[in-house]
């Protein structure tokens, strides 16, 4: 018999991971909208945008704007004490930017550092080694949390390194340790290339649960480059996981390298063929499967189905729900013969 959990936790990461992977610059007013309606839709744990040299990722050029937009917007006012806003810190200027910003009052709650299991991935991410990174993580995470924020500690390339290959598992949850001795609050498990299948995320997060218990500080970040994504999300559910992340119409990977008609660095060479046939987890087909499953996510889905339509008018194509399309199953009988 499959035993599920009765309740999760869902975080939006759509405005920050999703629309970094787009070739077009997303109107500030746009992803401050997007943010209110996720927010209004019940979302209390979102990421927003990273805090890393925006010339390499103009996508994140209106990063102070954005925070600033977002803290000062009357819509969302009432509902922002109880929500997590979250920007990508990978190294030492971004954490700093990030703390400043929160002095200032309008900064993020919680930051989010990135560490792989392999040393190639590792380099080409943050240009530290894993022990080096992990030493400039002790000294830069108690000052982010005497500014007040939480710190996410991310492991990466746990099924597999899209560089160098396969990756033995049980090395990320030693580094999940890791990142709890170094002082993060929460870690989150990352499958950022899609490589993971339903059975191997399964034996990790069983593998994960033997040694913690308790799954609420654990994050299952999953991306679908296969189509395994959703059967991924039932795997890790079967295992006891109950906090996750995704993006609307499941969107994002890598930073883009073309923006705007112009070529930057971004994150380089992409780890696939087709740019647009890749993405994460869909937030809108994975919050009606868990309700359909009974399991509580204290979210509006009819909303949520709505602003994914406009996330699609905002990208402009057609993105990867399919829920939003065909809609909520019926719970009543339609009167019809």
């Amino acid at each position: 018999m499959m035993h599920y959990p009765k309740k999760v936790t869902i975080g939006d990461i759509t405005v920050r991971d999703g629309f970094q992977h787009e070739e077009k610059f997303i109107p500030t007013a746009a992803k401050l909208w997007l943010t209110e309606e996720l927010i209004l839709s019940g979302f209390k744990h979102l990421e927003l945008t990273n805090f890393g040299n925006p010339k390499g990722m103009p996508q994140f050029s209106d990063a102070d704007e954005l925070f600033k937009s977002v803290r000062s917007s009357k819509r969302i006012q009432h509902l922002l004490p109880e929500v997590k806003l979250t920007a990508v810190t990978i190294r030492e200027k971004a954490v700093e930017r990030a703390i400043e910003a929160r002095k200032a009052g309008y900064g993020p709650d919680r930051i989010l550092l990135m560490v792989s299991t392999s040393e190639s991935h590792q380099m080409k991410n943050s240009g530290l080694t894993i022990d080096e990174y992990f030493k400039m993580a002790e000294k830069y995470i108690p000052l982010a949390l005497d500014a007040g924020m939480k710190v996410n500690g991310t492991v990466s390339t746990i099924w597999g390194c899209p560089i160098e290959g396969p990756t033995e598992m049980s090395k990320a949850v030693d580094f999940a340790q890791r990142w709890f001795d170094v002082g993060a609050t929460d870690i989150e498990h990352a499958d950022h290339d899609g490589s993971a299948s339903p059975d191997r995320i399964y034996r990790y997060f069983s593998m994960l649960m033997d040694k913690f218990q308790n799954p609420a500080k654990h994050i299952v970040h999953l991306h679908t480059t296969r189509g395994w994504g959703m059967a991924n999300i039932l795997a890790a559910l079967q295992a006891g996981m109950t906090n996750y992340e995704s993006t609307m119409g499941g969107i994002g990977g890598q930073p883009a390298n073309f923006v705007d008609g112009v070529p930057v660095s971004g994150t380089g060479e992409y780890y696939y063929n087709e740019a647009t046939a890749v993405g994460l987890v869909t937030t809108e087909d994975m919050v009606l499967m868990m309700d359909e499953m009974g399991i509580a996510t204290n979210l509006d889905i009819d909303r949520i189905l709505e602003t994914g339509k406009m996330v699609e008018r905002i990208v402009g194509r057609k993105l990867r729900s399919e829920s939003i399309h065909q809609g909520r199953i019926p719970k009543s009988l339609s009167g019809r013969k």
